[in-house]
């Protein structure tokens, strides 16, 4: 586990790291962020706690969390904490997901409000009628559960994946059909990149499927030096537009890894602010959405958390041993 802006920042050196973003980071609005900052690392050592954050999440989240990553990523980070209280900076199915891998753990969400679009799209009921359905037509189909999905619907799947793993998972299992819940978008990009029969779900994130071509298109026009990258989840005529289509874990080892200068981020903003932070040698332009899910987690949201024990996540014994063999066999077909 590793602290991407490890180390202590004083008011103004915080105001000068994350002003690069937005006006609204004032200098005494960073002033108070730097006593919570300071809270919340004190709090982690006396809980044993660590903070585990998405990527979408606010840049002054980022000062606190233990780790960052994507959804995948953050999967993995789960699997290997040691301490005894897990806080998790993301949605609730995420943290679900660190609850189901670690079942002995506190594991608390800052704001049970932060919940999702896409996951909402379908319930576990819904999922075993239309499987049952399938399989009188297809008795080999197996279903693939993209990991924004809540845990009971995790446990009627047959194997989870994420945007960064999805077509490795898919090409993997042994049968010609399957079922890809929920997200459509995504379900229909890896269409485009297998010889299997994906049969998809109707949802999708409404933060990728609001983005149109015409946000993609004005930016090529002024600035064709510009590299776009673009989410799998966004719909398919914003992919067709992309010099790149990659998860957001992807997204990152690209931009820093390219010799390109100039990228245009195409997925929720969170993201665009690490990539400033971390890149700040290169140019990172907009073509994105706010996730007003993600963005319910605040710092102070987090210091209450710490300070009350709030609010926890917890699962039916059944339902986490049925979510976590298949995020188990995500990990495997993933390796």
């Amino acid at each position: 586990m590793h602290t991407v802006y490890g180390g202590e920042k004083t008011p103004q050196e915080l105001y000068d790291h994350l002003s690069k973003l937005d006006s609204d980071y004032t200098l005494e609005a960073c002033e108070t962020y730097a006593d919570w900052i300071r809270e919340i690392k004190t709090l982690k050592q006396e809980r044993n706690a660590v903070v585990l954050a998405h990527n979408y999440q606010r840049p002054e989240i980022f000062e606190v969390a233990d780790f960052i990553g994507d959804s995948l990523e953050l999967a993995r980070a789960a699997k290997k904490v040691s301490a005894d209280m897990i806080v998790f900076c993301g949605v609730h199915f995420m943290a679900e997901t660190a609850k189901v891998v670690n079942p002995e753990r506190t594991v608390l969400l800052p704001d049970l409000r932060a919940g999702c679009s896409l996951s909402e799209s379908i319930t576990a009921e819904a999922l075993a009628d239309r499987k049952a359905e399938l399989r009188k037509a297809y008795p080999d189909l197996q279903v693939v559960c993209y990991v924004n999905t809540t845990a009971d619907v995790k446990a009627e799947s047959d194997v989870c994946c994420t945007s960064a793993n999805a077509l490795q998972v898919v090409e993997a299992l042994d049968s010609q059909h399957i079922l890809f819940v929920p997200d459509e978008n995504l379900a229909r990009y890896v269409q485009s990149q297998t010889a299997k029969t994906i049969l998809s779900w109707e949802g999708n994130c409404y933060v990728h499927h609001q983005i149109t071509p015409e946000h993609i298109l004005s930016v090529r026009r002024n600035l064709p030096q510009v590299k776009i990258l673009v989410h799998p989840e966004c719909r398919e005529d914003v992919i067709q537009l992309a010099d790149a289509v990659l998860s957001t874990s992807a997204m990152m080892r690209y931009a820093k890894e390219s010799p390109a200068q100039e990228f245009l981020i195409v997925t929720e903003c969170g993201l665009s602010d690490r990539l400033l932070l971390e890149v700040p040698e290169k140019k990172f332009y907009k073509s994105c959405k706010l996730c007003a899910f993600m963005k319910m987690i605040t710092l102070d949201g987090v210091l209450e958390s710490l300070r009350h024990r709030r609010y926890e996540i917890s699962l039916p014994e059944d339902v986490r041993v049925g979510a976590e063999r298949s995020l188990e066999r995500m990990l495997q077909l993933s390796a």
